[in-house]
């Protein structure tokens, strides 16, 4: 019975997406299953058949407190598709946390998954795992908190191809918005620069993709809309970015695009539209690592975090 529950909430699965619906490209005319321990929530945004990819839930409690540090078991099941529903065991995997804000506020990280509210603890919980065949699948998560073994699933679908840039592939040649764009807004180039403000995070944006590849130049490209993002992992992890870039050998580029030219009006900036709008779906933020002959070697979706990334680049400045 939970299983032919899961396959039905998996047929209207929405991930944790910030944007979406009715918005319109500048120039153009999941929730989770709950069980009486875990409430999980699948919040990869692009997920594919046959291929190693990273897999990320964020886990909260009954009453809504935020399931942080440590790490968790993941156990997926296959349930096949509309037509033809099923039941065969999957991949299990040890799914650690990963936490947007760097470090514990309050000094070292406890070992063990905890639970309270976000601000002691904000993240999801990330593994590798490779899924054999589209279709609808749910997740398992176990964790131990405070000596107490408690459990959750969560549905979700995953592809037959990607819909968004993936490793291997050319990156689109954005002509993205930077200082100096004299044909758009300032919150057009950074959403927290409205009503006079001064673009913020300035190093993140000097350059275009389109300038980066052409003079075959790595990039570190954040897609996010700091204001308007409603998971509110969109500030801290363009923070991190410009941090990242701070410390990084200056051969790299690092990129902000800013989701939104006109919030109000649900127009998207055509350079984010290139990268993370499909059909009339949104997605954001996103990271993408690119090399020096214009391919994705990287990417991370909803969350990224420097622990991840400075490996990843580290291969580029080798």
């Amino acid at each position: 019975m939970r299983r032919l529950l899961a396959l039905g909430l998996a047929l209207v699965v929405v991930t944790l997406t910030a944007c979406g619906g009715d918005a319109t490209p500048e120039g153009s005319d999941g929730e989770g299953a709950s069980s009486e321990g875990l409430i999980v929530q699948p919040a990869s945004y692009d997920l594919a058949a046959g291929e190693p990819q990273r897999f990320i839930a964020g886990i909260l409690t009954p009453d809504q407190l935020f399931v942080s540090w440590g790490s968790v078991e993941m156990s997926f099941t296959y349930l096949g598709t509309e037509s033809q529903p099923t039941e065969e065991p999957g991949p299990q995997a040890t799914a650690d946390f990963l936490h947007i804000d760097g470090e514990h506020k309050g000094g070292q990280a406890p070992s063990e998954p905890v639970s309270g509210p976000p601000s002691e603890g904000r993240g999801v919980y990330g593994a590798p795992v490779t899924f054999d065949q589209p279709g609808f699948w749910e997740v398992e998560v176990t964790a131990t908190i405070e000596g107490d073994a408690v459990s959750g699933a969560g549905a979700f679908e995953v592809a037959e191809d990607h819909r968004y840039p993936a490793v291997g592939e050319k990156a689109p040649r954005s002509k993205n918005l930077v200082i100096g764009s004299e044909d758009a807004p300032t919150e057009a180039i950074d959403s927290r620069a409205s009503g006079g403000s001064p673009v913020p995070d300035r190093s993140l944006h000097r350059t275009t993709v389109d300038e980066s590849v052409r003079a075959g130049e790595p990039a570190l490209v954040v897609i996010s809309t700091p204001v308007y993002c409603v998971s509110r992992f969109c500030g801290p992890i363009t923070d991190m970015i410009e941090e990242l870039a701070a410390d990084q050998p200056k051969t790299i580029n690092f990129i902000h695009i800013e989701v939104w030219r006109n919030f109000q009006g649900q127009v998207v900036n055509r350079a984010a539209a290139d990268w993370v709008y499909r059909g009339k779906d949104l997605t954001e933020p996103w990271v993408f690592l690119i090399d020096g002959d214009g391919r994705i070697v990287a990417r991370w979706d909803n969350v990224a975090t420097r622990a991840e990334i400075e490996p990843e680049l580290g291969k580029l400045t080798k």
